[in-house]
């Protein structure tokens, strides 16, 4: 019974679809049969002319219609009984063979009624010869009733065709789940507009090959003056034959741009790219390559101005990328990567020269005196101007040029092709600089008996660099339009291995390079503080004697009876002339890592010093050692309003050597036994110092007690 109920359906579609194609057949024959009297002839009467137009064209929507009841049944098919592929591909057969006569046929009428309005209109030059031209007449608008009437039934025959057209591939496509490529879909009827029109204007761009600034002045003239009287005239039209999504404006825009996108390819592109191989041609080539990306840049935007593409619609990104790659020229290089590169190579080499000769100025690498003089200004540390990063010129300069090259593919309609173009111009850009930051910083003697501050400064100026580009790449890659291109490269690429890594940062390479660089430096400039502190209070933290009952005292501070060892002085004016030296010098979220780096490693090497060193602390000595310990934490006073939390250590050691004789029997004897020690340490607030420690450190005090 499914057999034979199968079997009858078959038949029912088959009888249906004969039909159908016998109806389109009739109505094909008519229309090809009045073919060899044109119905726009001249030759013709007025009258009959009319008649056998208004019969022609009925036919014509006779026959679109009973293609469009075929293809109905023909996705209901291919929907519910796809084993029935021979049906279609007889049915495709003979609907083929009757579109591969009607559709020249349609374009052929069209063509023949634009001619009859007068389209396209000529373009004439001024009489001075420069590139402005004269008004262009706009035949759609001046159109009287018939003929608009008449070219309006053309136009949405036509329109219905394409639509036509368009649901047949993608019937077809789909059944043999092959992706149709939707990139660059034109309307047929605006294309005819184009078509004619775009001949008169190769004739001039011809002419301009070594003025290119004509063509685009001619070319931006001629889609001025024709897009209103277009999108008034036509919207309408495209309107009523139910095209939805469909604008007069975009494809008018589109098809105009995509005519000279072609041409520059062709003509231009194809020859700058052959002498760019000759050696001695290759400035000039650049040159003209440069100049021709700009007018381009130029007339994208115009484009962009002229839709409103901000505002006008809202699309998802690949709707719109493949929208937007009809409305740019530089759509030429989604085909070209070679050229892309040639292009890419051509913007490094210019930057590179610009920046070139800024690098070796000395006063390019120096922190202006604004930088310096907002050293005390509170503000937050995630900073974007230059000053409030005590940055170099030269960062700011370099960042410029970078962001101009960013901007060289703003208009690129594809978001890997943009990607790609920054990776090859502006990547590859700031490894090099990175480069010449690592060249600097190494011809920089970091030196821990100099105390020349020259080379400390040069090196915070290059942190600053560091620190503001780092920033500056982080701001960028938020942006909507590198989150973009991040997932675009991400989509085009094999899922990277490394969950560590975020995926969502375009410059992520270039970043952390440049937080190693940053945090190298700043070690490097901690490790030569700390080996000259330790140079000049090596004396002091080895000298059996310095705390005992018969040292000497100089140099009081704020309180009288504390005073401030003489083998110490040395040491800690460095240590404030350094830090202040930094604070001018480097920016503030670096200066606030460094003196804090600084402090914890003088507390680890002046506790484990003091511990090492088996020194005995007499009565006086213990005051001695508070009063030395103070003045070193008075030093980070500017900087913090309780230094004394950054040196636990140090702090613990005092409260040691300060407890009672019974309080240090008691926790030595609590610590020997290892019974409830660390509950024994809280309640003294000991807990970065070890057992061991802290035994050395009483048993020294109470024998010399």
């Amino acid at each position: 019974m499914n057999r034979i109920e199968s079997l009858r359906c078959y038949v029912e579609t088959a009888v249906q679809l004969e039909a159908l194609v016998g109806d389109l057949e009739d109505a094909a024959l008519f229309v090809i049969a009045r073919h060899t009297g044109n119905m726009f002839s001249l030759k013709l009467s007025i009258s009959s002319n009319s008649e056998d137009a208004a019969s022609k064209h009925d036919n014509l929507l006779q026959a679109i219609k009973a293609m469009s009841d075929i293809e109905e049944v023909l996705v209901g098919v291919v929907k519910f009984h796809p084993q029935w592929h021979c049906l279609l591909k007889s049915v495709d057969t003979r609907v083929d063979k009757i579109l591969s006569v009607l559709r020249p046929q349609a374009f052929a009428d069209h063509r023949a009624f634009l001619v009859s309005l007068g389209w396209p209109p000529k373009l004439l030059p001024s009489k001075n010869g420069s590139d402005h031209i004269t008004n262009l007449p706009n035949p759609l608008v001046l159109m009287q009733e018939d003929k608009r009437r008449n070219y309006s039934q053309s136009f949405i025959a036509l329109c219905a065709l394409q639509h036509l057209q368009n649901r047949r591939e993608e019937r077809q496509l789909n059944s043999s789940l092959i992706k149709r490529d939707t990139q660059n879909i034109q309307l047929w009827a605006i294309d005819e507009l184009v078509s004619p029109i775009a001949s008169r204007m190769e004739y001039h761009f011809t002419k301009w090959s070594e003025q290119p600034e004509y063509m685009f002045a001619l070319a931006y003239k001629v889609i001025r003056d024709f897009i209103t009287g277009i999108d008034d005239v036509l919207q309408p039209l495209i309107d009523k034959a139910r095209l939805i999504g469909c604008s007069a404006k975009e494809a008018w825009v589109s098809a105009m741009v995509q005519m000279l996108s072609v041409f520059l390819e062709k003509k231009v592109f194809l020859l700058l790219t052959e002498r760019y191989k000759v050696k001695h041609l290759k400035p000039d080539v650049s040159s003209s390559w440069l100049h021709l990306v700009d007018l381009i840049i130029a007339f994208d935007k115009k484009m962009q101005s002229l839709l409103n593409l901000d505002t006008c619609f809202l699309a998802v990104s690949g709707s719109f990328e493949e929208l937007s790659r009809g409305m740019s020229v530089l759509s030429m290089f989604c085909n070209r990567p070679d050229w892309l590169k040639i292009w890419a190579k051509i913007e490094f080499k210019n930057a590179w020269k610009k920046l070139k000769s800024e690098l070796i100025e000395e006063k390019a690498w120096m922190t202006s005196k604004k930088c310096i003089s907002g050293i005390d200004t509170e503000q937050e540390y995630l900073l974007l101007t230059v000053e409030d990063h005590k940055a170099p010129p030269i960062a700011e300069f370099f960042l410029k040029i970078i962001w101009e090259m960013i901007e060289r593919c703003q208009t690129m309609p594809s978001s890997l092709l943009s990607a790609q173009f920054i990776r090859f111009t502006a990547g590859r850009f700031l490894w090099y600089f990175f480069k010449q930051l690592l060249f600097r910083f190494k011809a920089t003697e970091l030196c821990p008996d100099s105390s020349d501050d020259v080379a400390i400064v040069r090196v915070c100026g290059l942190i600053n660099a560091a620190r503001y580009i780092w920033i500056k790449l982080q701001e960028w890659s938020d942006a909507v339009d590198f989150l973009e291109m991040k997932i675009a490269e991400n989509d085009s690429s094999k899922p990277i291995q490394d969950d560590s890594m975020d995926n969502d940062c375009f410059f992520e390479e270039e970043i952390r390079s440049l937080s190693e660089m940053e945090t190298n430096w700043l070690m490097e400039i901690i490790a030569v503080v700390l080996r000259q502190f330790e140079v000049l209070s090596w004396k002091y933290v080895q000298n059996n004697d310095s705390f005992g009952d018969e040292q000497v005292y100089t140099n009081p501070v704020e309180d009288a009876d504390l005073i401030v060892s003489n083998d110490f002085v040395e040491a800690l004016d460095s240590l404030k002339r350094w830090l202040h030296t930094m604070k001018i010098s480097l920016n503030k979220k670096d200066f606030l890592d460094l003196w804090r780096s600084i402090a914890e490693g003088l507390d680890h090497y002046i506790s484990w010093s003091i511990v090492r060193s088996e020194n005995w602390f007499f009565k006086m000595g213990v005051t001695q050692f508070e009063a030395d310990m103070q003045a070193l934490i008075f030093i980070f006073q500017p900087y913090c309003a309780r230094p004394q939390a950054f040196f636990p250590c140090i702090n613990e050691i005092l409260k040691l050597l300060k407890l009672k004789k019974e309080e240090e029997k008691l926790m030595q004897a609590f610590l020997s036994r290892n019974e409830n020690g660390s509950e024994c340490l809280h309640l003294y607030g000991i807990s970065h110092l070890s057992v061991n420690q802290i035994l050395q450190v009483l048993r020294y005090k109470i024998w010399a007690c």
